[in-house]
């Protein structure tokens, strides 16, 4: 029962079958309102044709009476009338001399109002309807001015409309099944156009069936789909290059923490396995122990800075809004590097200042990450320069020291995991994220991180959004 039920749930959400039934609305209503125009003009017509041949017929009785008037041969009259009106046998007559009836044709009853709304000019008879026992009828009266032989005299006319009503009665009747054979022909035929016209659409959803984490690299092509689904075209593609970039540093995330865990753990399980190859003393076990938490230490900063990373690329990171003096936060830090520093015969040069708007605590991070980096890898008894400058809408942060040799693609520095100088990678000095945080902090205060270097030079600079000061 339930199979039924959700075939009939798809088929009312079928868009062909929306626009099938539009279009068949749309077709039966103009085709509906055609027939009723059309209907009203007919009977008009009709009416027009009713009222052209009464007048016709007014003017011939009111020439014969005239005649008759003239000759003193009323006496006459009704037989003159009776073959005027030869053939027309819808058609009523009445000649009256005040309220008295002289002359009566055919079957009709002329009800007072008509004999009163009578006029004395045939052009200005007002049409008059009215219900009678065999029918609907409609009739006109002309009154003839009294002279001084005779009286004043009406003549009324009337007409029955049951033949007009028949012929529109049966043209109602072949009208409406044209319009339900019409209304069916345009439901199919807009099944018919609708599916024609939604073909891309089910190109593209075949399109997406195919698309696989194995096959982000298919597109659909704006040259192959109508104009109308061009933007449709465009905001698919957009969303697998988002889909694609997402898998993409997933797969990166996944591969450099996996590549990354892999040396601590094995470290541990190492030194764990040789422990326990034999007995060891006290001392032993508490060196060994020791050594571990420095690993664990490090696997629990490289986790903290990955999910860091992945929540920055995410769009999860919302840094609070406070402004911040960059020239403060860089005294306190080349404060607290000083010692490491001057171990490594350094010299820490700090000059101008700024105000910026953003997390202090994500800010000291990235200028702490720009650095230690640069007290690692600066050539012994060199410069650390660190300068700051701002405009009215932004602030630069320059620093720059002197290294042994320019790795050959600066960008990569920003790059998870990637250190410019192998040799270190085995010695625990830090994981490589530190400049990829840097970047990710940047970005989500609206700024950027960049790198340069010439002459053993390096030159790292952070562009932030800045404070008017």
């Amino acid at each position: 029962m339930k199979r039924p039920a959700i075939r009939l749930r798809a088929i009312g959400r079928s868009l062909t079958l929306r626009l099938a039934l539009l279009y068949g609305a749309s077709t039966s209503l103009i085709l509906l309102l055609l027939s009723i125009y059309m209907l009203r003009v007919i009977d008009q017509h009709f009416i027009e044709l009713d009222v052209v041949d009464m007048r016709g017929k007014l003017e011939l009785v009111s020439h014969l009476v005239q005649n008759a008037r003239s000759s003193a041969s009323l006496a006459q009259l009704p037989q003159r009338l009776d073959d005027a009106l030869v053939g027309h046998h819808h058609l009523s007559l009445g000649f009256f001399e005040g309220e008295r009836p002289r002359y009566v044709h055919g079957m009709a009853d002329f009800p007072p109002d008509l004999l009163r709304a009578a006029r004395s000019a045939v052009e200005d008879t007002p049409l008059q309807q009215w219900s009678a026992h065999h029918g609907e009828l409609r009739g006109l009266a002309l009154r003839l001015p009294a002279d001084a032989s005779y009286p004043e005299s009406i003549i009324a006319v009337s007409v029955d409309t049951q033949h007009h009503r028949e012929f529109i009665a049966g043209l109602k009747l072949a009208l409406m099944l044209l319009l339900a054979f019409a209304s069916l022909l345009a439901l199919g035929l807009g099944w018919l156009v609708a599916r024609t016209g939604l073909r891309p659409l089910q190109q593209t959803a075949e399109l997406a069936r195919q698309i696989s984490a194995e096959r982000l690299n298919t597109r659909l092509l704006a040259e192959q789909v109508p104009s109308e689904l061009e933007d449709l075209a465009s905001s698919f593609n957009a969303m697998l290059d988002r889909l694609r970039d997402a898998f993409e540093r997933l797969s990166a995330f996944a591969a450099d923490l996996a590549h990354e865990m892999r040396t601590p753990v094995s470290n541990l399980m190492m030194q764990t396995q040789v422990m326990l190859s034999q007995t060891r003393s006290a001392d032993e076990y508490r060196e060994v122990l020791a050594s571990n938490l420095e690993e664990y230490e490090r696997l629990a900063r490289t986790i903290a800075d990955m999910l860091f990373l992945a929540k920055a690329d995410n769009g999860l990171i919302v840094p609070r809004r406070e402004v911040v003096d960059l020239q403060h936060e860089v005294a306190e830090l080349f404060e607290f590097y000083e010692a490491l520093a001057d171990e490594r015969q350094l010299s820490l040069q700090q000059q101008g200042g700024a105000l910026v708007e953003g997390d202090q605590l994500m800010l000291r991070r990235a200028l702490s990450n720009l650095l230690s980096n640069a007290i690692r890898y600066a050539l012994p008894g060199s410069l650390i320069r660190l300068s700051m400058s701002q405009t009215e809408t932004q602030a630069c942060l320059r620093l720059e020291n002197a290294c042994k040799e320019l790795p050959a693609d600066l960008e990569r520095l920003f790059d998870r995991f990637y250190r410019a100088d192998p040799a270190r990678r085995e010695t625990g000095d830090g994981a490589g994220l530190g400049l990829a945080i840097t970047r990710s902090i940047a970005r989500v205060h609206g700024g950027e991180v960049c790198a340069s270097g010439a002459g053993g030079q390096i030159c790292f600079e952070l562009l932030l959004p800045s404070v008017p000061g």
